[in-house]
């Protein structure tokens, strides 16, 4: 797998690269987050040796493990999954970014635990755009008073919106999903909160994300291959 790696990550770099220039946006404009979750180091490893630095992660014990076995490495940490308010600790100990803030007291705990020797975690409100139950994030309408409270918390600093929209085949469908997002992230800064990412698209619809507005892409099958 580790020698399929270098290859895949220049395929998806060079999707980006297409999409934000067929959406009329400059290059650089989309970050690319490789989402290694359920993958061993090793594969870390070979995607870093192919220069990628942003790493994601869904599960708190993966997160852990992987900082501690990769700690010599110059990585970018994100947590990017669901987060229990009983293990928000370790995540605000290690992580750069959290992308999956959908309650204030999740937000709350991580304040409260950022340790004051590292700089602010950068956080993303993360919206429930297709309204699934199943889904993780608060509802769009109450997404602009959590953005607010969470703005306002010490040793975070709020850096923008995440969803994960419904998977479909309807790609005004999809397209609608990506553009709720951006128009409460332009809502937001509107009301002066100078917000700058809109963390939406992964491995298989990444180019319509971009479309809409994405400012980072979360990767994973499309550089690391099927999840088993």
């Amino acid at each position: 797998m580790n020698e399929t790696i270098p290859r895949a990550l220049a395929d998806v770099k060079a999707r980006i690269a297409a999409a934000a220039r067929a959406a009329g946006r400059p290059e650089g404009a989309v970050t690319l987050l490789a989402v290694s979750k359920t993958f061993p180091a090793d594969a870390v490893r070979a995607a870093h040796a192919a220069g990628q630095t942003a790493f994601g992660e869904n599960y708190v014990q993966e997160l852990v493990d992987k900082t501690s076995t990769l700690a010599e490495l110059p990585l970018e940490w994100h947590f990017i999954g669901p987060l229990q308010s009983n293990k928000t600790r370790p995540v605000a100990e290690r992580a750069a970014w959290v992308h999956s803030v959908d309650r204030l007291k999740i937000a709350e705990r991580l304040s409260a635990q950022r340790p004051d020797a590292l700089p602010p975690l950068n956080v993303c409100v993360q919206v429930n755009v297709s309204a699934e139950a199943s889904k993780s994030g608060v509802a769009p309408g109450e997404a602009v008073a959590l953005a607010r409270a969470v703005a306002a918390l010490p040793h975070l600093r709020l850096r923008g919106l995440m969803c994960i929209p419904e998977p479909t085949d309807d790609a005004s469908r999809l397209a609608e999903q990506f553009a709720t997002l951006r128009r409460l992230l332009e809502q937001l800064n509107a009301e002066g909160l100078a917000l700058d990412t809109l963390s939406m698209g992964m491995s298989a619809d990444l180019e319509p994300a971009i479309a809409e507005g994405a400012t980072l892409v979360r990767v994973g099958s499309a550089i690391f291959g099927a999840r088993t």
